[in-house]
């Protein structure tokens, strides 16, 4: 698997790990290469394929490139993980000038697409970090960057993050962070009441590249980050996580044709003593389903719980496992929970590694085997968030782990054989974030159901 990691100091430059997830491998559970680019600052943070499951009517297309987009700089990494993927090599780099170019910054989510292009979500405007919600498009062999993707600059959101495409239903749907040059501060709640951050899903109509729809989820719907359809390429639902208020939204496609959601999940806040803030919010920041569409997971980086839903019953989606690693609101830790309609206790401290260790931050980025049976997670949401709520994390580095999952009754246990801890790198301790499959994975395609045949490819 490849894993960006991120310096949070910013004394050496981020890089891209390579772990070993073989059990029957001899270096199992173990970093078994490093890939440093060339930069100091870069903020690595979700990366994507050159190519995926909706381009492979095409033979020549393959899985051969990572996409590395760095939050910080604006720089785009283009990794070669065809020739050696035990040992990735770095191919390209995209500089920030050729995206300042075309009036964008902060390059986000990667997907491919079926006309074998590369889309990138993107945050900002450019250097001014200005809140932005564009698309850039990458041509799909040569990575030069062509264009913007939205038809005309009245099309473009206020705040961009994350995106989906489903052609079957002619529809891309975005979702907003807020202003870079907010967030990189850390979390202000000043900030929230000041709208620098986004309550809206962004709908475009595919074909026409044209903002069709803004749906406002809210104050309940601050940040919507992640947005995933259903794998089912002719589903008409989607699910966002809201998090600063940890409330998770169905979206869904009316009778008259357009689009809207409907909160489906409110994780509570838990009255608290000795935090900042007398609630404190679960913080919800990462989302994933599995292949066959049974079960929602999402993490809740505060509490530091992760939790697996049934949403066979896709507007009544029913708990069936929840596990607790790190976060906030240990029994040991400073805080105090004093009014909690959830928890009757407060969740222990958990340590691995023979019980040497404990688990510093809490459950963030979530990757789910495409079996549906492992769940791998890391601890780091973003450097200047883990730097406000988790130093230590900062301090002795985060971990990688996997859960394994139930996928006939539901529930989810630990797997002790298992963590990746990344504050025994050699060079020093490092931010793991997300988790990528050579493979593909459960986020990193889209499916395209053929609209003549009506079958899916």
């Amino acid at each position: 698997m490849y894993v960006p990691c991120i310096i949070s100091d910013k004394t050496r430059p981020d890089y891209l790990a390579t772990v070993d997830t073989d059990p029957a491998s001899p270096t199992y559970s173990q970093v078994i290469s490093r890939l440093p680019f060339p930069y100091l600052g870069d903020e690595v943070h979700h990366t994507g394929w050159n190519a995926c499951s909706s381009c492979f009517d095409d033979s020549s297309r393959s899985r051969s490139r990572l996409i590395v987009p760095a939050l910080g700089t604006d720089r785009v990494y283009i990794v070669d993980v065809k020739t050696d993927p035990r040992n990735p090599k770095l191919d390209k780099v995209i500089e920030p000038w050729e995206l300042h170019a075309l009036g964008v910054g902060t390059p986000h989510t990667t997907h491919c697409l079926a006309d074998g292009n590369v889309m990138i979500s993107t945050l900002s405007d450019g250097p001014e970090k200005n809140g932005k919600g564009n698309f850039v498009l990458l041509d799909g062999k040569t990575f030069k960057p062509k264009a913007t993707w939205p038809a005309s600059e009245e099309d473009v959101a206020t705040f961009g993050y994350d995106f989906w495409y489903q052609p079957y239903h002619n529809v891309i749907i975005s979702s907003e962070w807020g202003h870079p040059k907010s967030f990189f501060e850390g979390l202000d709640m000043k900030h929230v009441e000041e709208g620098h951050y986004g309550t809206h899903l962004n709908v475009y109509d595919w074909t026409t590249r044209k903002l069709t729809q803004k749906i406002d989820l809210g104050m309940e719907g601050v940040m919507p980050l992640e947005i995933r359809f259903l794998h089912d390429p002719k589903s008409a639902v989607a699910f966002v996580g809201s998090a600063l208020f940890a409330n998770m939204f169905r979206i869904f496609k009316t009778e008259k044709g357009d689009w809207a959601a409907e909160k489906v999940i409110d994780v509570p806040s838990k009255k608290v003593e000795g935090w900042i803030l007398p609630e404190m919010p679960g913080v919800m920041t990462d989302i994933i389903i599995s292949m066959d569409d049974r079960y929602l997971y999402f993490s809740n980086w505060l509490h530091g719980d992760i939790r697996q839903y049934d949403i066979t019953d896709t507007r009544n989606p029913r708990l069936t496992g929840q596990i607790f690693l790190g976060g906030s609101i240990l029994r040991e830790g400073s805080v105090r929970v004093v009014e909690d309609t959830e928890l009757s206790v407060q969740p222990q401290t958990r340590y691995v590694k023979g019980g040497t260790k404990k688990i510093e931050g809490a459950p963030q980025m979530l990757q789910l085997s495409l079996d549906g049976k492992r769940l791998y997670v890391t601890t780091s949401l973003f450097a200047p968030w883990d730097k406000q709520f988790y130093p230590e994390m900062c301090n002795k580095g985060s971990m990688m782990f996997v859960i394994n999952v139930d996928t006939e009754n539901g529930g989810m246990q630990m797997n002790n054989d298992f963590c990746v801890d990344f504050g025994d790198e050699p060079e020093g301790p490092s931010l793991a974030h997300e988790v990528r499959y050579p493979g593909g994975d459960c986020t990193s395609d889209i499916y395209v159901a053929d609209m003549d045949k009506r079958t899916t490819k």
